[in-house]
């Protein structure tokens, strides 16, 4: 197995639209410069909450050589390549491994529900091959309640015995700890991210690998205490501003935040079929937000 190089606080980082269809480019690389310096390890590039189910090939791709041209850290960054088409997959695969990305986190083909074991080895199996000649690490992307297509124990185990010197790792959505644990006891290899930065003290001992989280767009500095401090009091405050989206769409919210934060409104856009966060939800995370930074400064 080719061993995970990725670890720690990774931010699921947004995509900043222009509003008329197309990723923001520009914004999107600014984020990402940002939060790698204040606090992330690494960056999950379009994910859910990069909305990048939203955008098509072509644009998906436009964003990752953007973040080339930038001269990011790309061996910091997973990037979702996971699609319903398995041929897109496979482009949007070989794509990142060009551009030298630190790996691919793939979705489950995730139109067709019910379907059996065989066709989501198969679909892996495609990818794997097509991607022979540059060997890129892939991520596991388990997120049932949206994808409806489990990454099982018994089937990462048999993907495992099938490409195990490919498959490191896996992103864990799906908010069941059972499931996460389970997953990272099947090889000390496989690095598992759960979604929360709620387990980075447990990460810490070793029990993940890191976590992969949409509200480390928001919290990266705090959630890095935590990971690489111990700071129990820092993991606290990232926690309670997470909680500020129970019962409310996230990735709006997060975009949303963003906006206040970076004191952008364009963040606030985000792409069909999602919308924007009501008023009285964006005021109520803005209030929220700014009474924990508050109460860190003081």
């Amino acid at each position: 197995m080719i061993k995970s190089k990725l670890s720690g606080v990774i931010a699921a980082v947004a995509t900043a639209t222009d509003g008329a269809g197309a990723p923001d480019c520009a914004r999107s690389v600014a984020l990402a410069r940002f939060l790698l310096d204040h606090g992330c390890d690494g960056l999950n590039v379009l994910g859910t909450t990069g909305e990048a189910t939203s955008y098509s090939l072509a644009q998906r791709q436009a964003v990752m050589n953007d973040y080339r041209a930038a001269g990011l850290a790309l061996d910091r960054m997973m990037v979702g390549t996971g699609a319903a088409a398995t041929a897109d997959a496979v482009a949007l695969t070989r794509h990142a491994a060009a551009l030298g990305f630190g790996g691919a986190l793939v979705l489950p083909p995730f139109y067709y529900k019910g379907v059996p074991d065989d066709g989501l080895a198969a679909y892996v199996a495609a990818i794997v091959e097509a991607t022979a000649d540059r060997p890129i690490p892939l991520y596991l992307y388990h997120y049932p309640q949206l994808s409806g297509l489990p990454w099982h124990p018994k089937l990462i185990r048999r993907l495992l015995a099938a490409h195990g010197d490919r498959i490191v790792g896996l992103k864990d959505s799906s908010g069941d700890m059972a499931y996460a644990r389970e997953a990272a006891a099947i090889d000390p290899d496989f690095k598992v991210f759960p979604s929360t930065e709620a387990v980075l003290l447990e990460a810490r001992g070793g029990a993940f690998a890191g976590c992969i989280s949409a509200t480390a767009n928001l919290n990266a500095d705090l959630c890095a205490r935590a990971f690489h401090g111990g700071d129990a009091a820092a993991l606290d405050a990232a926690v309670t501003i997470r909680k500020l989206f129970d019962g409310r769409p996230l990735v709006p919210g997060v975009k949303a935040l963003l906006a206040h934060i970076h004191d952008d409104i364009a963040w606030a856009q985000v792409m069909p079929p999602l919308a924007g966060l009501p008023a009285a939800d964006r005021a109520a995370v803005i209030a929220g937000y700014d009474q924990v930074r508050a109460k860190r400064v003081a």
